[in-house]
C-alpha cells in the first residue's frame, strides 16, 4: 500500500516522533510512505527520506487555500491508498483539502490525547463534529481516549480503534552520570506545556524534600512554559534541587539512570515516557489521567488520583526508600510483549487494509 503520513510540524514531540518510527517499520513491511508536515519546523526528525510540507500558514488556520491545494496536488501525484493525520492541525487541513479540492482518498485521524479536554467554545465543537463525520477510521491511543472521544461524538463508536503508542528495540541502553553525586534522582520528560504541569511537580518535590532533602529533580524537555518554571525555582529557593536540560534527542540514559521517573500531568493520552521508563526498568508513578491506568496498576507503577500532590510525594519517598523489583520487572515484561512498534506497526495495516476494503 501507498500510505501518506501527515505531520502537524518537524518538532520533537511525541506524535511526530511516533509517525516517523511507524513509517519506518511501514516501509520495512514493504509499504510505501511518504511524510508530510503541515507546517514548517526545523527539528530533526528521526526518519531518513525528506519531509515535505504544505507551508501552511498559521495565521490562515481555518482558510488556507494554498496549503489545502499543495495537499491536493501531493495525493494527485502519490496516489495514496491511506491519509493519516496524526494530531494538531493535520486533520483540518486533510478534511478541508479534500472537501475543497474533491479527492478520494480515506482518511484515519489519530486521536493521541483526550478531545474534550479542547473543546472550549461553541465554534470548537461544531467544528471538530465537521471534521470527524469527514474521517473513516479513529485510531486512539488508549481505551481512555477513546471513550473520550466518543462521548462527544457518538457517531464514530463504529469507527474507532484503540492502537497504543510503542517504543523502539534498543539493543543497549547505556546509563549517564547524573549530578550531583549522592543524591537520588527525580526525572521527569515532557514539554513545558500547561498539561504536564511543572507547577504542580515543584509542590510535590517541596514535599518531597521535607522527608528526604537529598534528592534532585532533572527537568528534561522544552516548550512555551519553561522560563516560567525557571522563574518559580528560583522563587521558591529549589535552585540548588534542579536541573534544566532543554530538549535532549535520546532521554532514554537520562531515565534508566534515575530512581524513579514522575508524570504529574493533568492531560494525557497514553505517555510514551512512561512506557520508556518502564522499559528501562526505572521505578514509575503518575496521575491517573487519560490511558494511563491501562499500564499503571499494582503490578507494575504506583498511581496517584489526579491533584493529590501529598499523596504523590509520599509515593515519591516510599518508592526511593525502597523501589519494588518485582514490579518493575513485571512493568518490563508488560513492554517488551506489548508495546513493540515492530508489533504495532502490523496493527495499523490491519486498520489500512479493513479501510480500504470498504
Amino acid at each position: 500500500m501507498k500510505i501518506l503520513q501527515l505531520i502537524h510540524k518537524p518538532q520533537n514531540r511525541g506524535a511526530e516522533t511516533f509517525a516517523c518510527q511507524l513509517s519506518h517499520h511501514l516501509t520495512k513491511l514493504g509499504h510505501e510512505v511518504k511524510i508530510v508536515a503541515v507546517y514548517s519546523g526545523n527539528a530533526q526528525l528521526p526518519y531518513s527520506p525528506k519531509i515535505e510540507t504544505l507551508n501552511g500558514s498559521t495565521g490562515k488556520r481555518i482558510i488556507d487555500i494554498p496549503a489545502w491545494k499543495n495537499l491536493s496536488q501531493i495525493i494527485k501525484d502519490f496516489r495514496p491508498d491511506i491519509l493519516q493525520a496524526n494530531s494538531g492541525d493535520t486533520l483540518k487541513y486533510a478534511v478541508l483539502s479534500k472537501i475543497f479540492f474533491k479527492w478520494n482518498t480515506p482518511i484515519i485521524s489519530r486521536n493521541a490525547s483526550e478531545v474534550g479536554r479542547y473543546l472550549n467554545s461553541f465554534f470548537q465543537k461544531k467544528l471538530n463534529k465537521f471534521l470527524y463525520l469527514n474521517v473513516d477510521l479513529v485510531i486512539s491511543v488508549s481505551q481512555a481516549s477513546k471513550k473520550d472521544i466518543i462521548s462527544h461524538f457518538p457517531f464514530l463508536s463504529g469507527k474507532t480503534e484503540v492502537i497504543p503508542v510503542g517504543l523502539e528495540q534498543k539493543s543497549e541502553i547505556r546509563a549517564v552520570e547524573l549530578l550531583p553525586e549522592g543524591k537520588k534522582h527525580i526525572v521527569h520528560v515532557g514539554g513545558f506545556s500547561f498539561e504536564k504541569n511543572h507547577s504542580g511537580l515543584l509542590n510535590i518535590l517541596a514535599l518531597v524534600l521535607q522527608k528526604q532533602p537529598d534528592v534532585h529533580l532533572h527537568l528534561i524537555g522544552d516548550g512555551p512554559l519553561r522560563e516560567d518554571i525557571i522563574k518559580k525555582v528560583d522563587d521558591r529557593r529549589l535552585s540548588s534541587k534542579v536541573s534544566f536540560y532543554g530538549f535532549i534527542p535520546d532521554s532514554l540514559p537520562y531515565i534508566k539512570s534515575a530512581d524513579i521517573l514522575v508524570l504529574p500531568s493533568i492531560i494525557e493520552g497514553l505517555p510514551g515516557v512512561l512506557l520508556e521508563a518502564m522499559y528501562c526498568r526505572t521505578p514509575v508513578i503518575a496521575y491517573n489521567v487519560g490511558g494511563i491506568s491501562e499500564i499503571i496498576d499494582s503490578n507494575t507503577g504506583m498511581m496517584i488520583e489526579k491533584g493529590e500532590e501529598k499523596k504523590f510525594a509520599h509515593g515519591v519517598t516510599e518508592i526511593l526508600d525502597g523501589p519494588d523489583v518485582r514490579q518493575i520487572e513485571l512493568a518490563h515484561q508488560m513492554i517488551v510483549e506489548n508495546f513493540m512498534n515492530q508489533h504495532l506497526a502490523l496493527e495499523f495495516v490491519k486498520c489500512y487494509q479493513k479501510i480500504k476494503l470498504l
